[in-house]
């Protein structure tokens, strides 16, 4: 499995990562007219309708490629609620005013932490343990994240509760193992692999909007949302999950886990520039340092080259 993203697949994952970060801004404009675990549900059936009638159940590799499965139901079912139910569903709820746009953005970036411990413990319990190990320098390229989120976190404490923190991250653990659960599934169709797990994400997510929420404000939100409110709900289909989400799949399948993941410590950088912009959240010096840190470690992450021992010469 590959260690080094190539220029398309990096300019790829920065595509995936300004899509997610731009979406928080979106959400919390959504969540002024639409419940949060509704807004969860609907999402996902405009991920499942009507795309589940072109595009078939995905299939995977597996060991012989001339002889290709459908990915397992169970799979499919773990990956539609670690994300839909785990990440979107708390997430909805987090920043239905528990946690700003740019704070939530930043927390749920832990998921890269999480995302490579799972890995690297799913790959010691396999006695794979050197396909999934993380590099000097990546070391260094956390340190580097980790100090610009801790400005971040240090200048923006006041603006979430405990709850709206620990429920983003639950979300970012949800991410991680849904994360895990795409990775195991093999190469695979990635937008039909989402299209077909949001199967299993919508109908819990619409049982929980009808017993937390009430019927009457699920019949409130549908009949009074604007062309806004279903604009963003579109948005959260095709340009969140399907875009963003098929690509990560299909990115995570081909590059080990700790390539991949670190990439999404830029969602926090483009969720406080869209904040700022379309909710008009300052954008003060501190974080432009803070922004600095993580593109900083990001840099070092993905363009770091290990140098090659060089090869004698003849005699």
């Amino acid at each position: 499995m590959k260690s080094t993203l190539t220029t398309r697949d990096a300019l790829l994952a920065l595509a995936v990562t300004a899509v997610w970060g731009s979406n928080f801004a979106v959400m919390r404009l959504a969540l002024d007219a639409i419940p949060p675990l509704l807004m969860a549900a609907l999402r996902f059936t405009c991920v499942f309708f009507p795309l589940v009638f072109f595009l078939p159940r995905p299939r995977s590799v597996g060991d012989s490629r001339s002889d290709p499965k459908y990915v397992r139901w169970a799979n499919l079912a773990a990956y539609g609620l670690f994300i839909g139910v785990g990440q979107f569903g708390l997430i909805f709820i987090a920043m239905d005013g528990m946690i700003s746009p740019g704070l939530a953005s930043l927390v749920i970036q832990m998921q890269a932490f999480f995302t490579i411990g799972l890995s690297i413990w799913r790959a010691s319990a396999r006695g794979t343990i050197n396909s999934e190990r993380l590099r000097p320098h990546q070391y260094v390229a956390f340190a580097l994240a980790l100090a610009g989120m801790g400005v971040i976190l240090a200048h923006n404490g006041r603006d979430a509760s405990i709850a709206g923190v620990l429920l983003t991250l639950g979300a970012a653990v949800g991410w991680a193992l849904g994360n895990q659960v795409a990775k195991e599934a093999g190469p695979v169709n990635a937008l039909a692999y989402v299209v077909w797990s949001s199967l299993f994400s919508a109908p819990p997510l619409f049982l929980l909007a009808l017993g937390v929420e009430g019927w009457p404000a699920i019949v409130h939100a549908v009949s009074r949302a604007g062309p806004w409110s279903w604009a963003a709900v579109f948005w959260q289909a095709l340009g969140n999950t399907m875009f963003g989400y098929g690509c990560w799949a299909w990115l995570l399948a081909r590059y080990s886990t700790a390539t991949v993941a670190p990439m999404s410590l830029l969602v926090p950088v483009f969720g406080f520039a869209t904040s700022a912009l379309w909710l008009g959240e300052p954008l003060q010096s501190w974080k432009l340092a803070a922004t600095a840190m993580v593109m900083a470690g990001l840099a070092l992450n993905v363009f770091w080259r290990r140098r090659r021992p060089a090869i004698p010469k003849a005699a």
